[in-house]
């Protein structure tokens, strides 16, 4: 916002540039009084994007550090074949990646192929959860634009309403139409650019998240294998 507001007061400052004499805020009201009807949902999604965007930030960062934590402390304690103080570690943590490996550990003594399926169904469970909120941003991504584009049309037609009621055209009649419509076109791709590159970036950070527990748990599943395959020969 500041940044916007030193733009503005350096264009006033260039030669040969009319600038209104109004403030930054006036501008803004301005704009917003110009949207006509279309800026209550354009809002909305405005609203709704911030909220969704700052929520999932935080919950992934949280979780992304949780996550590391408790994984580099059941690889030690596994490579030590510690699986009771593994268990432990695991049922203690709230982290996605401790309740898969808990599920996992949970069943060691039932064989390999048990801990991988119980592995494998918590898994889906945590992802869902990792991925929540991001159909939100999804559609936001989609819907802003569309509000945009409909804001577009209806400038369009108070344009070609103006022409028919007086006969002629006049940039003066059309004007007000099109600034509508250029205005709610603008507004919804605002939204919408940072939107969709933060519902990519949340993407990319479950995608590596869920790399790192899936590499954890093979290093799981492998340890529990050797220990099962010791015990075997020994019997």
């Amino acid at each position: 916002m500041v940044g916007v507001m030193q733009v503005y007061s350096a264009l006033s400052q260039i030669p040969g540039v009319d600038v209104p004499d109004e403030t930054f805020s006036e501008v803004i009201q301005g704009l917003w009084i110009d949207i006509g009807g279309m800026k209550w949902p354009l809002l909305f999604c405005l609203i709704v994007g911030i909220i969704t965007m700052t929520w999932k930030f935080f919950d992934l960062f949280v979780k992304s550090s949780k996550t590391k934590k408790i994984l580099a402390e059941v690889d030690t304690l596994l490579e030590d074949h510690r699986i009771e103080e593994a268990l432990e570690a695991t049922r203690n943590s709230d982290a996605p990646a401790a309740r898969i490996l808990y599920a996992g550990l949970d069943r060691h003594e039932e064989g390999t192929e048990r801990v991988m399926k119980a592995i494998e169904n918590q898994g889906l469970i945590e992802l869902s959860k990792l991925e929540s909120g991001l159909v939100v941003l999804a559609t936001l991504t989609n819907v802003a634009p569309l509000f945009g584009f409909l804001g577009t049309v209806i400038g369009m037609i108070i344009a070609f309403q103006s022409i028919e009621a007086a006969g002629e055209v006049e940039a003066t009649l059309v004007a007000g139409g099109i600034k509508v419509a250029l205005l709610t076109t603008a507004a919804g791709l605002v939204i919408a650019i940072p939107v969709s590159i933060s519902h990519n970036y949340f993407v990319a950070r479950i995608d590596s998240l869920v790399i790192d527990m899936e590499e954890s748990a093979q290093k799981m599943i492998d340890m529990l294998h050797a220990m099962e395959a010791d015990r075997a020969r020994s019997a």
